[in-house]
């Protein structure tokens, strides 16, 4: 108990230092920093509260422990007790609230995010399912009140996606979406297959955090921007106006391209934040590269080419292979359904981080 008051009093000492600056006139003048602070604010807290709660708990225990030890009336040493039994056991559960808390907070948690589905292995199939995860993360987007907006597509001929970008907007997006990155399996009867045998195919996902031009300088020097005519759906105006946009980053030799929107400014504008959004990424990658192997771990977040999840349509089974846990009703799952398998992977997230931070 002692360990987790020390580790709260910077916390709290620092919430009333940025409430301190908050209320400094200079510092009200300057929108961005009252931006950050209110920012850094409103992620302290809840922890701020809940330490609160912790302290009074402690002394309140520490006053009944010492009405039982010393008190003289029976009756009020006997309800001293149950209450000190009750008291015990909020303590126990704030405790482990507190250690939760004070894990480190993925500090990409609360951004938009850019999605990236690609058809992998099993043909056609492939692309089917690369549209039905569309279907599933966009029907859970639009559940949470979220913004789904789609930066780039390659449809098949048989209603799937060899490719789909798309970004979603919304208060803690990458928190609930960043699990989703890696590769995806799929078994189940193809509607072309018609003598009923089960395929495998897979789609691979990436999940980018959306980063702002002040996170991620470019130097436009850098760039060559090419203008052309979309091809594929989007109706006559988009086929015949020279509307879509390919970017090249020539240092790193990252391409994005963005031709789902009619103007041409908004396929720039959305190309250039998906270039950003990977830029950050790499930069990310290298960065974890050079954390050491028994760290890497704590870094969170599946590689591309890892395998994690299967889907088995005929078992009515969805199989998570980092949590090792089975989910069903795969319709639901496909129909937006998802908080059940997000809170779960959440929960098994911080049971994964508090193990390594007591270990």
């Amino acid at each position: 108990m002692v360990t987790l008051l020390d580790k709260l009093e910077p916390v709290i000492r620092r919430y009333h230092e940025i409430e301190e600056s908050m209320g400094d006139p200079e510092v009200a003048a300057n929108f961005e920093r009252m931006q950050e602070l209110a920012k850094e604010r409103s992620s302290l807290e809840n922890l701020v509260k809940i330490a609160g709660e912790f302290k009074r708990l402690v002394s309140e225990i520490s006053d009944l422990e010492s009405l039982v030890r010393e008190g003289s009336d029976p009756e009020l040493v006997e309800m001293a007790k149950e209450e000190l039994e009750t008291d015990q056991g909020k303590l126990e559960d704030l405790a482990q609230a507190l250690r939760l808390a004070l894990l480190p907070k993925n500090p990409n948690d609360e951004r938009d995010v850019i999605i990236e589905i690609r058809a992998g292995t099993g043909g056609a199939e492939a692309g089917i399912f690369a549209s039905d995860l569309y279907r599933a993360y966009s029907r859970y987007a639009v559940n949470h009140g979220w913004k789904v907006e789609v930066m780039e597509s390659y449809p098949t001929e048989v209603g799937g996606f060899n490719k789909i970008v798309f970004e979603i907007q919304g208060k803690g997006v990458f928190s609930r979406m960043k699990f989703e990155s890696g590769v995806h399996r799929v078994q189940r009867v193809p509607n072309t297959e018609s003598q009923g045998r089960i395929h495998t195919s897979t789609a691979t996902v990436a999940v980018l955090p959306v980063v702002d031009e002040v996170e991620v300088k470019i130097d436009p020097n850098d760039l060559r921007i090419d203008i052309f005519h979309a091809g594929g759906h989007g109706g006559q105006n988009v086929n015949k106006v020279a509307t879509a946009v390919r970017i090249v980053h020539e240092p790193s030799g990252l391409t994005v391209v963005c031709q789902d929107e009619r103007s041409q400014y908004k396929n720039k504008q959305r190309a250039m934040t998906m270039l950003r959004s990977r830029l950050f990424e790499a930069e990310q990658i290298r960065h974890d590269a050079e954390i050491s192997e028994s760290r890497r771990s704590q870094v969170g977040g599946a590689e591309r080419s890892e395998k994690i999840r299967t889907y088995n349509y005929p078992q009515d089974r969805v199989t998570d292979h980092r949590s090792n846990e089975n989910f069903h009703d795969i319709p639901r799952l496909m129909d937006g359904g998802l908080d059940d398998m997000f809170d779960r992977l959440s929960a098994w997230e911080q049971e994964r981080l508090l193990a390594e931070a007591t270990a």
